[in-house]
Formats: C-alpha cells, sequence, structure tokens
C-alpha cells in the first residue's frame, strides 16, 4: 500500500444515495418553482454542499429558496433512506480488507453529520466508521470543490496530503482532491468518465478497489 490514509467519499461511494437524494432533490425544487430534472440536478448538484443549491438557484432566478428548505429536503430524503438505502455493493469487503491489512482511512463528505449517521445506521457501516473517521463540510468554510474538507480530514487524521488517497465519485469532488494535492481514484457507477477529469485512476465496480489500492 503506497497510501497512509484512504479518504472516501460518502454517497454514492459508501451509500447508494444518490439516486434517492437527486430524485428528491429534483421533485423539490420543481414543487417550489424552479423546474429540475434528475439528470439536471446529478449534473449540478452530485457531491455539493447545500449552499451549491441555494448559490445557484439565486444566481440563476435571483430568487431565495424557502428558508425551511434544508429542513424539508432533509426529512423526506431521510424518511426515504430509513426505506430503501443500501450500501454501495463491494464497499464492505474493501473495508474488511482495510482493516484486515491496518490501513487507515475515513470520510469525507458533502453531507452534514447528521446525514451521514442515518445513512450508516441503515445500512450497517456504522460498525466501520466512528465519530473520529467522520468529516463533514459542516467541519470547514468551503465544501467541494474546495479542497478544505480534504486536508481538515488528512490533518485531523494525522496524514500529509501527498500520502492520501481520495476515492469520489463526483466531479466537484475529484477537483477538491486535485486542489488538496491527493490522489484520486474515481468512480464510474454513475458518473461517465468523461466527467472525472484529473482522476488518477478510474474504475466502474468497487470490487476493483482493493487490487488498485495495492498496486
Amino acid at each position: 500500500m503506497r497510501y497512509d490514509l484512504v479518504i472516501f467519499d460518502n454517497d454514492g461511494v459508501l451509500v447508494d444515495s444518490e439516486p434517492i437524494s437527486n430524485t428528491l432533490l429534483a421533485a423539490y425544487l420543481t414543487e417550489l418553482g424552479h423546474p429540475t430534472s434528475y439528470e439536471d440536478s446529478l449534473r449540478d448538484y452530485m457531491g455539493a454542499a447545500m449552499h451549491r443549491v441555494h448559490d445557484l438557484v439565486e444566481e440563476r432566478t435571483g430568487e431565495r429558496l424557502p428558508a425551511d428548505f434544508d429542513d424539508v429536503f432533509h426529512a423526506r430524503v431521510f424518511a426515504t433512506f430509513e426505506r430503501e438505502l443500501e450500501p454501495v455493493p463491494g464497499v464492505v469487503e474493501v473495508l474488511e480488507k482495510l482493516v484486515a491489512d491496518g490501513v487507515p482511512y475515513c470520510v469525507a463528505s458533502s453531507g452534514s453529520h447528521e446525514r451521514i449517521r442515518v445513512g450508516h445506521r441503515r445500512t450497517g457501516l456504522d460498525r466501520w466508521f466512528d465519530e473520529g473517521r467522520i468529516f463533514s463540510s459542516q467541519d470547514v468554510g468551503r465544501g467541494k470543490p474546495a479542497p478544505d474538507l480534504f486536508l481538515y480530514a488528512a490533518g485531523r487524521m494525522g496524514v500529509a496530503p501527498a500520502k492520501c488517497v481520495v476515492v469520489e465519485d463526483s466531479p466537484l469532488g475529484v477537483r477538491a482532491a486535485v486542489s488538496a494535492g491527493m490522489d484520486v481514484y474515481g468512480f464510474t457507477a454513475m458518473t461517465p468518465a468523461a466527467r472525472l477529469t484529473g482522476a488518477d485512476r478510474l474504475f466502474g465496480d468497487m470490487g476493483e478497489l482493493s487490487g488498485l489500492l495495492r498496486a
């Protein structure tokens, strides 16, 4: 293993939440008078913190989203998570291998701490991620594509950026990892490889990751 820390994105990498959250986000924005398709939501918001949704809507329309937008959206997301959310196929085996090999790992997500915890409890991934391994955009001033979150996670884990690899599935996340001076492996299960520009490696099946990390 040539890395001292593996940093996982959460949504779409650890938990298969992107279809759920982007379907609900597109529907809620449309409900509020901002027509948005599922494809629009993936393109504009996948991998982003909630402030990006507010910023883009205001930039494009001159209108602010309701003050309770985040609360209403998250209530809908969490309710659906409790019924439908599953771990990304193959990710448990990756985590088992990292533990067996003694390789440090953590999660650095644009989602809130509550969102991460809800998803991990539902999918059983909470056994792999105690509070010391969970980092959120809530912990820093700027979300992805700024490098702040990844640099914060590496600092808290005591590892230099150059010895970290980030596992990401969004263009914003890849940009953040590159800006942080970290290697990044792009997961293409939901995102076309051409959109993950800057990734050092690309893979489409989580079962491939352990082999790539050992290479």
